[in-house]
């Protein structure tokens, strides 16, 4: 599988762990950074990873971050893009059984590495169900997108705090 991982600084060390066990397990990798514990800012390594993901360049995406949870958010806020924080195997393998999730977001400092490798398999083994319910939902999702996107334009009208 291409998975396509990104880490802001308090995710880089596990990012680095996660790639060479991805690596042995046999999974192509396009790391868009960070490359170092110097701070960076989420949002821009979340957009960079799905852009790659909406490019087709990708299968999956991987987001480390301190929590996961501005990871989770900054993934989300991308159209097409539906992301989840996951720190328990259940929601890794059924966030994307029942909801087609195409990046996974964890926190490094919540999870170690080798429950990290747990995830990351379950999430990477899980198939988008074929029941029309699990469907209908995700496809509903996408119809939210679309109408925020004709109501609100590329905002959401609110400001910025």
């Amino acid at each position: 599988m291409r998975i396509v991982i990104g880490a802001d600084h308090a995710g880089f060390p596990l990012k680095g762990l996660v790639i060479d066990q991805l690596r042995a397990w046999g999974h192509a990798i396009d790391d868009v950074g960070t490359h170092s514990t110097e701070p960076v800012d989420f949002p821009d390594v979340a957009q960079a990873l799905c852009a790659k993901i909406l490019a087709g360049s990708a299968d999956r995406g991987i987001m480390v971050c301190g929590t996961g949870v501005g990871a989770c958010i900054a993934a989300n806020k991308i159209p097409g893009i539906r992301a989840a924080l996951c720190h328990d195997v259940y929601s890794a393998r059924q966030c994307v059984e029942h909801d087609d999730v195409n990046v996974m977001c964890v926190g490094a400092q919540i999870v170690g590495d080798q429950l990290a490798y747990d995830l990351i398999k379950a999430y990477l083994a899980a198939e988008f169900s074929t029941e029309e319910h699990f469907r209908r939902r995700v496809a509903k999702l996408a119809e939210l997108e679309r109408r925020a996107a004709e109501q609100f334009g590329s905002g959401t009208g609110m400001p910025a705090r």
